[in-house]
């Protein structure tokens, strides 16, 4: 068995592919899709969001751009999309995916993403069923500036952008407002990154749920409160970034519907922590879900994809990053592109949704664990992306909410098999994590099937009559053994999964990079 603490895009992505893979796998979360994937505006854009210092990034972010055609395609296969499916399958994250009327408007996805591509992305844009189900889109992002400093910011990062070879558009202000003709007439200029793309993540982590179903994958609704280890218990041990008085460690639930905060408590070193390899985890219920029958789950690998709680489990120099977000909707779409923008210095993004909603975000606060959505928030992200497009003031407020990112000291994700055998991480992906969802499952599904990681003897001992008990209630059976032979077919050697550059790409968010780090 295999366990994946944390049900959000990049842990539910890993599930799934290790599932098509023949792999037994169980996820553990106390509320799946509820955590920042809920909170992410989807937006897949390594180009217009390319950061000085922050080529491996870049590259990172344009290897999984690449892969994201086929994941929608697959994805969209598994969970059982048909071309009907419409705007109704992001509200269901807790069940199957909802009928109803499809997709959103056409744009020029198949031109540009084809070009940018090689028409991959043509076959699944808006007239496809995975770009209608999963709200795939690729026209573009429209990167802006309000002032004559955000302009000579914006001229620094194009010539930026052409030392690194990247494909983009300089406009003038009135080349933006053609494009885009709500923007304000006082845009002075703008890049265009027509390569760029975005989705809708409430959708995804839905359909991912709905293919984890019907690849009989379970998913147990609980709270991760520490991993099973052997060897003598180290009393007091690090574990990892956080500070607080938590009375244990875990993955937050999600509070009235929305962003992930935690329940249980945040910090503080998790009790028994133990130095052998890692060979299970600990649950605990969560208030208003079926309690467990269970509250251990053995495992051969433990694949930590816990987010900003991922230092909570393990020693991993993971932080939240607090991010408030709006969702503004409107009966007919606002805007056609991503619109990105700087207003006296401070970023703002404006994201459309094929159902005419428009996505405003997002702050960046180092407040801990906290995830109050604020009055002055909400306040900055409005009056900065009204001095881009007027008529946002005019929308309907359709939800607000507070997620957390999991930050690193080098904003890289953490992917891979670090030093302690049985533990695989996937965590640290801070804005990243919609974008590098399919590049990460590829990373983790290689290493997991390479022959180096077979698991010790240690992490292979039979299942526990504890970890086989059936749940209760509508919890799904937590399975120890394999996954329905049906699947188990599709076991391969891991080759072709990831294609190119594999080794440079999984250097570039190796564990072993922070191994120095204190």
């Amino acid at each position: 068995m295999n366990v994946i603490v944390g049900g959000g895009v990049v842990g539910l992505s890993i599930a799934w592919r290790l599932a098509r893979e023949g792999l037994p796998v169980t996820v553990v979360d106390p509320a799946p899709g509820r955590g920042a994937s809920y909170a992410a505006a989807g937006m897949l854009a390594p180009v217009s969001e390319v950061a000085y210092t922050e080529e491996p990034l870049l590259r990172l972010g344009a290897a999984s751009l690449s892969r994201w055609p086929s994941f929608a395609a697959e994805l969209a296969a598994d969970a059982g999309l048909g071309a009907g499916l419409g705007p109704g399958l992001g509200a269901g994250l807790s069940g199957g995916p909802n009928g109803g009327p499809g997709g959103g408007p056409g744009g020029v996805a198949g031109a540009r993403a084809g070009e940018a591509f090689g028409g991959a992305f043509g076959v699944i844009g808006p007239e496809g069923a995975a770009g209608r189900a999963l709200d795939l889109r690729a026209d573009g992002t429209l990167d802006v500036a309000f002032g004559a400093d955000d302009l000579a910011a914006l001229d620094d990062l194009a010539a930026f952008m052409d030392k690194l070879g990247l494909r983009v558009e300089r406009l003038t202000g009135r080349e933006c407002r053609r494009l885009e003709p709500m923007l304000a007439p006082s845009v002075r200029g703008g890049l265009l990154a027509p390569g760029d793309a975005w989705v809708d993540p409430r959708r995804v982590t839905a359909a991912l749920l709905a293919a984890l179903d019907r690849l009989g994958v379970p998913v147990v609704r609980a709270r991760v409160t520490g991993l099973l280890r052997d060897g003598a218990a180290a009393p007091g041990a690090a574990t990892g970034a956080g500070t607080g008085s938590g009375p244990s460690a875990g993955i937050g639930a999600g509070t009235s519907g929305a962003a992930s905060a935690g329940t249980g408590g945040v910090a503080g070193p998790v009790a028994g922590a133990a130095t052998g390899a890692v060979t299970g985890v600990r649950l605990e219920p969560v208030p208003g879900q079926p309690e467990p029958a269970v509250r251990e789950i053995a495992a051969e690998r433990v694949v930590l994809a816990a987010g900003a709680w991922s230092g909570q489990l393990a020693d991993v120099p993971v932080r939240p990053v607090k991010g408030q977000i709006m969702r503004l909707r409107s009966p007919q779409p606002l805007l056609g592109r991503c619109v990105r923008g700087m207003v006296h210095g401070a970023p703002v993004y404006l994201v459309p949704r094929g159902d005419g909603e428009l996505v405003l975000g997002a702050t960046q606060e180092e407040l801990g664990f906290d995830t109050r959505v604020t009055a002055g928030g909400l306040y900055e992200l409005l009056r900065d992306a009204r001095e881009l497009v007027p008529g946002v003031t005019e929308l309907e407020v359709a939800d607000v909410v507070a997620g957390l990112r999991p930050g690193t000291p080098d904003n890289l994700p953490i992917i891979g098999a670090g030093e302690v055998p049985g533990l695989v991480l996937a965590t640290g992906h801070h804005r990243g994590g919609v974008l590098l969802a399919p590049l990460t499952a590829a990373l983790v599904t290689s290493a997991m099937l390479a022959p180096s990681a077979t698991p010790s003897a240690a992490t292979s001992r039979p299942a526990t009559a504890a970890s086989t008990t059936a749940q209760t209630g509508t919890q799904p059976a937590v399975q120890t053994t394999t996954q329905p032979a049906a699947r188990a077919v599709r076991l391969s050697t891991g080759a072709g999964i990831l294609t190119g550059e594999e080794g440079e790409l999984a250097a570039l968010c190796s564990p072993a990079r922070f191994r120095d780090i204190s």
